[in-house]
């Protein structure tokens, strides 16, 4: 199951990185290009709206069901395990980009969440002064200067581009717990990673209901809006200084905006 999610998007990389040949011709529209960085456009649209279907005939109702049957409090507690578990992996990010301090307040982080906090399920580590930190392995090639390189759009996971598409992969392999949990046992390893995903997108989605729904009926291109606030967010992520936000930007919570693998 792991290689044949990592071989497909590796696919959509390549796939992204091989269109240079539909570029347009006049330095116009080449600079139109340029901007946009999104070669395979068709393609990353119809990859866009299966995703959009798939959310509306299926997420979203399975999102709303969650908050209906699900007080938040225990909401509340499931994210913050599914936070916690991210910790090794954020550890190990900032230890890749040199970033010794941040990999000690993670490692300090998960530390107290996991004891103090109960497995993570309460916040405990912000009151010793350890603020969550970022780290992801995209965010790592970028700190080692490698370009994002061209946008695309995954099958289920949504925007992103070439660079934190290999990123993500990475960090799906990265991620100690299915190992401990499987200890070899790779239908056990399977099952943990399908429920892994499985609830971090549910948590993520509910999280997100009224700002997707925002944002899809004020666009007149859904497509084109979401690519915008997809790289203004990772912009503010990486720390690349950009021009004014979109106005939508600070409503809508692009982290939670699609599931993320650990």
């Amino acid at each position: 199951m792991m290689n044949k999610r990592l071989a497909t998007l590796s696919v959509v990389a390549l796939l992204a990185l091989s269109a240079c040949s539909s570029m347009p011709k006049s330095s116009a529209e080449v600079a139109e290009a340029n901007a946009l960085n999104d070669p395979i456009e068709p393609i990353n649209r119809t990859i866009f709206d299966v995703n959009d279907f798939l959310d509306r005939l299926l997420i979203r109702p399975m999102a709303e069901l969650y908050r209906v049957t699900v007080p938040p409090p225990l909401r509340d507690r499931i994210a913050a395990v599914l936070r916690n578990m991210a910790e090794p992996v954020i550890f190990a990010n900032n230890l890749l980009q040199g970033e010794v301090t941040d990999a000690g307040t993670t490692a300090s982080r998960f530390l107290i969440n996991t004891t103090l906090g109960g497995a993570g399920m309460f916040e405990v580590a912000s009151d010793y002064g350890f603020a969550r930190q970022t780290g992801d392995f995209g965010q790592t090639l970028h700190v080692w200067g490698l370009g994002e390189g061209p946008y695309i759009v995954l099958p289920l996971f949504g925007p992103s581009n070439a660079r934190d598409a290999v990123g993500l992969g990475v960090d799906t392999v990265m991620s100690p717990w299915k190992y401990i949990v499987s200890y070899g046992d790779s239908m056990i390893e399977g099952t943990f990673t399908a429920a892994d995903m499985s609830a971090s997108a549910l948590t993520r989605r509910e999280a997100n209901i009224e700002g997707l729904d925002a944002l899809r009926e004020g666009s007149l291109d859904f497509y084109a809006q979401m690519r915008s606030v997809y790289r203004q967010y990772r912009a503010k992520q990486l720390g690349i200084k950009q021009g004014s936000l979109s106005p939508v930007f600070e409503d809508y919570d692009a982290e939670n905006s699609t599931p993320v693998i650990r």
